[in-house]
């Protein structure tokens, strides 16, 4: 039995923040879209923008699957995940076995394809880097509708997701919230000046 993409569809079932009082409860799977979204829109400005050649579909997959082991560890939240040394290592090494336990549900002729996946390649280290910006960009965002939906319970998340973004100096994601954060903030008739 090969359950690989039924297990994915479990993404949904997976809560995020945890420990957070949230307006609006977002999961798993929501998240590994935007991400993927915006690890793609990452690569593309590399591109567009920088003068560089990154593969952005890759970057678009890798952001989609990045949490994937999370189906079966759950969300660890932040302040536990890296609370100390001992813990964040002995939680890579969960992720670990747990990639390998969902690579173990492809049919053997799939797996080398999903290998790169969940397997890091050193080739794909900088797309790598834009996912994890995607991922601290998507956080940032979730901060942002939870304050405008009147929420003050994630106001130094959100401080904290900014300075996680700031302090790995990619300039995708500068040109990232430049040209594309302000919008987070409007409601639906401001970013379709009323046209839907």
């Amino acid at each position: 039995m090969n359950s690989f993409f039924a297990m994915m569809s479990r993404m949904k079932y997976i809560d995020r923040w945890a420990l957070m009082r949230n307006s609006r409860q977002e999961n798993l799977s929501e998240h590994s879209l935007e991400v993927s979204m915006i690890a793609h829109a990452l690569a593309v400005i590399g591109n567009s923008c920088l003068g560089k050649n990154l593969d952005s579909q890759k970057a678009a997959v890798l952001g989609m699957y990045h949490d994937a082991t999370e189906i079966i560890t759950g969300d660890m939240p932040t302040p536990v995940k890296y609370y100390n040394k001992q813990i964040k290592d002995t939680y890579k090494d969960i992720e670990h076995q747990a990639a390998h336990t969902l690579l173990s549900m492809l049919p053997d002729s799939m797996r080398d394809a999903y290998r790169g996946i969940f397997e890091k390649q050193e080739e794909d280290e900088y797309l790598w880097k834009l996912v994890k910006a995607a991922d601290k960009l998507s956080a940032y965002i979730k901060c942002i509708e939870e304050e405008q939906a009147g929420n003050r319970e994630f106001t130094s998340a959100k401080e904290m997701a900014l300075n996680h973004i700031r302090k790995l100096q990619l300039p995708e994601t500068e040109l990232f919230l430049e040209y594309f954060i302000d919008a987070y903030g409007k409601n639906l008739d401001e970013l379709t000046g009323g046209e839907v």
